[in-house]
């Protein structure tokens, strides 16, 4: 073995580590540094992160990012279901339409109970 094997692999890592980097370096020196009140305010979590930690909070945001989650992994499986469709002929079509017509079903019951809601 020789490293003339390995290049396709270093030069992938190198392209995926510079792709990575260099618009994060890129902000870092060019971007104008004018922090005000609401760039420094918290975000996404909708309380304030350096409060008393036994604060009534709500729990609706934890629902909707479970729900994304729950969701997000679940269309993960039609990738490889993708890339097989040949392989897997009808039984695995009318498998992934089952999988499917569940998943619709149950997005269906949260969007009618109002767990995607947000106020």
């Amino acid at each position: 073995m020789n490293i003339e094997q390995y290049l396709p692999v270093i030069l992938f890592i190198l392209v995926g580590v510079g792709v990575g980097v260099a618009p994060q370096l890129l902000g870092f020196l060019l971007g104008p540094r004018r922090p005000d009140p609401a760039k420094n305010s918290p975000y996404e979590c909708g309380f304030e992160a350096f409060e008393d930690a036994r604060m009534k909070f709500d729990v609706r945001y934890y629902l909707v990012a479970i729900l994304f989650i729950l969701f997000d992994l679940e269309i993960a499986f039609l990738f490889p279901w993708a890339v097989a469709l040949k392989e897997v002929g009808m039984a695995g079509f009318a498998a992934i339409m089952l999988f499917l017509g569940i998943l619709v079903v149950g997005f269906a019951y949260e969007w009618k109970k109002g767990a995607l809601d947000w106020e």
